[in-house]
């Protein structure tokens, strides 16, 4: 089977995953009419996803260690499958509280195991491309999936945008049953080998990178809808064209940076952060100008190539755990994902007016460039070190 038709198999699943981590986020005023919660409460929906994603992908690395790749990810995507159904039947707040939980858990394993499976089957000198040509799906989801959704939802309802993606993990079923075909299981691990990644310093600077900078994304995207319409002023109608072009940034950015990544990880690491920054304090200040939004939001989501730099310096730090630290970076991302809604929340209900999260995202985007730094350092430290054993 083509390569690339193998890649857009995996594909597949991150656009599901993708366009229901972050379909409630075009449409949280909708839902909190309808489960009759305010928004900033209807953001803790958002936290639980994140939270679900954080807990499920070091457990399912573990216990999913010793089974052969192909299997564990048509079971993760059955998972997904059954989390999203879940989601468009909850009848209240708590119950669709837990189900966001349960359909969070599958998602870092899922997207581990498919960023392995693709840089195995693409081969050395080719991981980083594999990588970001695999997560283009949660890119696409962006520009496609959830404004399409949340178009869905403002139009018949937001469970309706919850059944569109349970269409589209049935369909990442099929794909991965009948498109993928065999795949090289690598280095086989028991779970206390997985485990070993988390003895790894360098492991966890590389997760905090992720859970602390890309915080800054999301505390900016968690509250999207209400900053365009309270702050900048625009239509609700708006907010899925708005979806789009930051959906756009993103699969720009996956497109710009794959080859860069793969040349020098760290270095376009820390590049990716300061944009990040830059980016997010652009918005800031655009927001307060109607439809100037729109070009701060573009390159924000181009910054969430991040995502792929992380995954390959994992691959590059983790050893034979090799599971665990690639399911673990949607972990931490995810971290980012429910700090950032939590902080936004925080600031809006204090009454720090719309553009506050921003601000939030400016700092968490720093704070994840001076990790970055520190992991720089060690790194320095620990050549020198051994470079002075090994004249001995």
């Amino acid at each position: 089977m083509d390569l690339k038709w193998r890649i857009l198999a995996l594909a597949i699943g991150g656009f599901a995953i993708g366009t229901g981590e972050f379909v409630p986020m075009g449409l949280l005023p909708e839902i909190a009419e309808s489960v009759q919660v305010s928004i900033p409460e209807a953001g803790h929906l958002i936290s639980a996803y994140a939270i679900g994603v954080v807990i499920g992908a070091p457990l399912l690395a573990v216990f999913g260690a010793h089974l052969p790749r192909r299997r564990f990810l048509v079971g993760l995507a059955l998972a997904l499958l059954a989390g999203n159904l879940l989601s468009a039947i909850a009848p209240g707040y708590w119950t669709l509280m837990g189900a966001r939980f349960l359909a969070g858990l599958p998602h870092g394993a899922y997207f581990g195991v498919a960023s392995l499976v693709g840089a195995s089957i693409a081969g050395e000198g080719r991981r980083a491309w594999a990588v970001t040509r695999m997560m283009l799906g949660l890119s696409v989801a962006n520009v496609i999936g959830v404004p399409f959704a949340a178009w869905l939802g403002q139009n018949y309802g937001w469970r309706a945008a919850f059944l569109s993606i349970v269409v589209v993990n049935a369909l990442n079923v099929a794909a991965l049953m009948s498109v993928l075909g065999p795949v090289p299981d690598g280095d086989r691990t028991s779970p206390r080998g997985e485990l070993a990644a988390l003895k790894s310093l360098q492991v966890w600077l590389t997760l905090g990178i992720g859970a602390i900078g890309f915080g800054g994304v999301f505390a900016l995207y968690s509250y999207i809808s209400p900053v365009l319409t309270n702050e900048a002023g625009l239509e609700a109608s708006f907010v899925p064209i708005a979806l789009v072009v930051f959906g756009s940034g993103m699969v720009a950015g996956n497109l710009f940076w794959g080859r860069w990544i793969d040349r020098d990880v760290i270095g376009s690491m820390v590049i990716l952060l300061v944009l990040m920054g830059i980016f997010l304090a652009g918005f800031a200040i655009a927001s307060r100008h109607g439809y100037l939004a729109l070009v701060p939001l573009f390159l924000v989501g181009s910054a969430t190539a991040l995502a792929s730099a992380t995954q390959t310096r994992l691959m590059d730090v983790a050893g034979k755990a090799q599971t665990m630290a690639a399911a673990l970076n949607h972990s931490s991302f995810n971290t980012g994902n429910a700090l950032g809604a939590l902080l936004g929340g925080i600031v809006i209900s204090a009454g720090w007016g719309w553009t506050a999260p921003s601000w939030v995202g400016v700092g968490l985007a720093l704070a994840g460039l001076a990790i970055l730094l520190v992991s720089i350092g060690v790194h320095r430290r620990d050549t020198a070190a051994t470079s002075s054993r090994a004249e001995f």
